[in-house]
């Protein structure tokens, strides 16, 4: 008895030595043969008398989860805060600078990647080099001896992306700051920037914002299965929230509902905050508030997309509260929808977006010739939309409006963004979209979110079908004392 006990004790002390959280948190999505790859262009690309400093996300206050910035994951996949990347374009080496461990915080919130793992920091990220981070101040000194015509210091001008805001959204928010003659506070960037001019003369400091813009433009094998997976989530989540609506259910139960789903399928949470809105709600682009009550008769538009991995989707689709179409809903959401279609035909490797829109609104001029509509205003305003050139958006990858530029350049295999019709009915105050990911291939393109459903026949067949709300608890809070 007492040996079955003790090999009891022995398996028991085994299996918790071994639990999975015993180790630090490293992302599984990505190869280190991508990592190296990735940083191997920058090298490439800053040259033989140049440097790089990449910064990563500096620590958050309180127990809020740390998030890193999305330039310091492409490069190394590490999440570990106040974490330094330098990279040599002499000797095409990297080191990773680490905070050492902090057992008070290890043991309150988890094992995250220090200097005390080196070793397993190169195995993991392939990175030739991992010290603490006080070395870096000294190893600045020492590769500032590159020969002329160096040396040159890239490090990034723009501002981090590290949460669920798009940089344009960033630098808007910056703007404001620094206009309030309150605040006026100089950004990160622009202090670490200082610091560099300050501490180390000798360099003269470029922005490797360009750079590493045109590498996230086009998009890796591996990049987009991540992407694929992210619509898919996205995908599920508004099919949930058709599901789920009724006269009568909140806009932001229909937030909940899609949250639901981003979480159970491995979401870290929200690519960039929801946009719900009901009835003349929809005419505001960016409506956050999502308190109001969905009414019988209206449409309500969800875009939205998770946070998965670092990457995101973007997603769009408006329905019916009430289930059905009325015929001037139906009539205006067709045209979408057609329009959508005609957009996705003339997408391939070598066009323009300028191309691809003239295409298509010389197709949807020929489809309007035989339609009729309930309201004059309607016909104008979907001939309005066909002179818009914003239907063909926004890259899409480890931002929502992610970084680099499609619309001035022949398209290439690799470049994942929006197709994003839409329509104003501006005296109605109504506003009519739906909106795809469109990933361009080596002979056309893949429409990575047409699983959801936008044909009106499958739009109503989908609401139909009972929601995670329906099996919601009915308590009335207000009841409650």
């Amino acid at each position: 008895m007492k040996k079955f006990q003790a090999i009891l004790l022995l398996l028991f002390s085994i299996s918790f030595s071994t639990y999975p959280q015993d180790d630090p948190h490293f992302q599984t999505e990505f190869s280190k043969g991508e990592f190296a790859k990735r940083r191997n262009t920058v090298y490439e690309k800053i040259g033989n008398n140049a440097i790089a400093v990449i910064q990563g996300a500096s620590g958050i206050p309180g127990f809020s989860v740390f998030r890193q910035s999305n330039t310091f994951f492409y490069l190394t996949g590490v999440e570990t805060a106040r974490s330094y990347l330098l990279l040599n374009g002499r000797s095409k080496r990297a080191i990773l600078y680490l905070p050492h461990r902090d057992e008070g915080m290890e043991r309150s919130q988890g094992k995250v990647l220090s200097a005390e793992d080196a070793e397993l920091v190169k195995e993991l990220t392939g990175i030739d080099q991992v010290k603490g981070i006080e070395f870096l101040a000294a190893d600045l000194v020492g590769a500032g001896l590159i020969k002329p015509p160096g040396p040159i210091l890239f490090t990034e001008f723009s501002p981090a992306e590290t949460g669920n805001d798009s940089r344009d959204e960033i630098l808007f928010g910056q703007a404001r700051n620094a206009s309030d003659p309150w605040d006026g506070a100089p950004t990160r960037e622009a202090r670490f920037i200082s610091k560099l001019k300050d501490r180390y003369p000798q360099y003269e400091i470029q922005d490797l914002t360009p750079i590493l813009d045109e590498m996230r433009l086009i998009k890796s094998e591996e990049e987009i299965a991540v992407i694929k997976k992210a619509t898919h989530i996205a995908g599920l989540a508004i099919i949930e929230a058709m599901k789920s609506t009724n006269p009568g259910v909140y806009e932001y139960q229909l937030d909940a509902a899609a949250k639901y789903i981003f979480y159970l399928y491995g979401s870290q949470g929200d690519g960039y905050p929801s946009i719900i809105g009901g009835g003349t709600n929809a005419y505001m682009g960016h409506y956050f508030h999502k308190t109001d009550q969905l009414k019988d008769g209206d449409l309500v538009l969800m875009d939205y997309a998770p946070d998965y991995e670092f990457y995101t989707s973007d997603v769009t689709r408006i329905w019916p509260v009430n289930g059905t179409f009325d015929e001037e809903q139906k009539e205006l959401y067709n045209f979408i929808v057609a329009y959508r279609d005609a957009l996705f035909r003339y997408i391939k490797p070598g066009v323009t977006a300028d191309e691809v829109l003239d295409h298509a609104a010389s197709d949807m001029k020929a489809y309007l010739e035989d339609k009729t509509f309930v309201k004059e205003s309607h016909l104008k305003a979907v001939q309005e939309g066909l002179k818009f050139r914003g239907h063909f958006q926004h890259p899409v990858g480890m931002a929502v409006h992610d970084v680099g530029r499609v619309r001035v350049r022949p398209l290439e295999a690799g470049m994942v963004f929006t197709i994003d019709p839409m329509i104003w009915l501006h005296e109605e105050r109504l506003y009519i979209r739906i909106e795809d990911v469109a990933l361009v291939t080596e002979d056309g393109v893949e429409n990575l979110s047409s699983f959801v459903p936008s044909k009106w026949e499958d739009v109503e067949y989908t609401i139909r079908e009972k929601g995670l709300i329906e099996f919601r608890p009915e308590i009335d809070l207000s009841t409650l004392k």
